[in-house]
C-alpha cells in the first residue's frame, strides 16, 4: 500500500531563513522529535544522501535518503524531494518553502511512502496515522518557533 500524508505550516519569517532551517540536515534534529539527522556527504543538490535515526536510544531506526530533485526560486523559497532508501521507511518525500512576501513563507512537508506489511501493514498505518500526524504538526509548530524567533534576533 502506498499514502500520502501532507502537512504544512505559515511561519513569519522570510522564506530564505525557512529554506536554511529545513535544509540544515543535522539541525532538524531541533525541531523534529525523536530524530536525529547525519550527513552522509556534503552535497546539498541532487545525489547528496544523508540518514535520520527516529527512535529513543538504541530503540529506533535509521531512514537513509538520496536527494533527487533541488530547486531554488528567486524569492529566497524552494523544494527538496528525496527518495527513502531504508528497509522500515520507503518512498518519496518532499520539502517545499513557498514565499508568501518578504517576510513571510509557507513549509509544506510531502511524503509519498510505501506502508509494509501488507493488510496488517495497512490497518497499523490506519490506526497510527492521526498520531503520526500529531507529531508531524508539533514538528512544524516548533520549526515556526525557532525561524520566528531567528528572525526576531537577526
Amino acid at each position: 500500500m502506498r499514502t500520502r500524508l501532507e502537512r504544512r505550516v505559515d511561519v513569519a519569517a522570510p522564506a530564505d531563513l525557512v529554506w536554511g532551517f529545513v535544509t540544515d540536515w543535522p539541525r532538524q534534529g531541533d525541531w523534529i522529535p525523536l530524530t536525529r539527522v547525519e550527513r552522509i556527504d556534503a552535497a546539498d543538490h541532487v545525489g547528496g544522501r544523508f540518514r535520520a535515526w527516529s527512535g529513543v536510544g538504541r530503540v529506533g531506526f535509521w531512514d537513509p535518503m538520496t536527494i533527487t530533485a533541488w530547486e531554488r526560486t528567486p524569492d529566497g523559497g524552494g523544494r527538496c524531494e528525496v527518495l527513502h532508501r531504508g528497509a522500515v521507511v520507503q518512498g518519496e518525500g518532499e520539502f517545499a518553502v513557498l514565499a508568501r512576501g518578504p517576510g513571510a513563507s509557507t513549509f509544506v512537508w510531502a511524503e509519498l511512502l510505501v506502508v509494509p506489511g501488507g493488510r496488517v501493514g495497512a490497518f497499523a498505518y490506519r490506526l497510527a496515522r492521526p498520531v503520526v500526524e500529531r507529531l508531524l504538526d508539533r514538528a512544524l509548530d516548533r520549526l515556526r518557533e525557532l525561524a520566528e524567533a531567528a528572525r526576531r534576533t537577526a
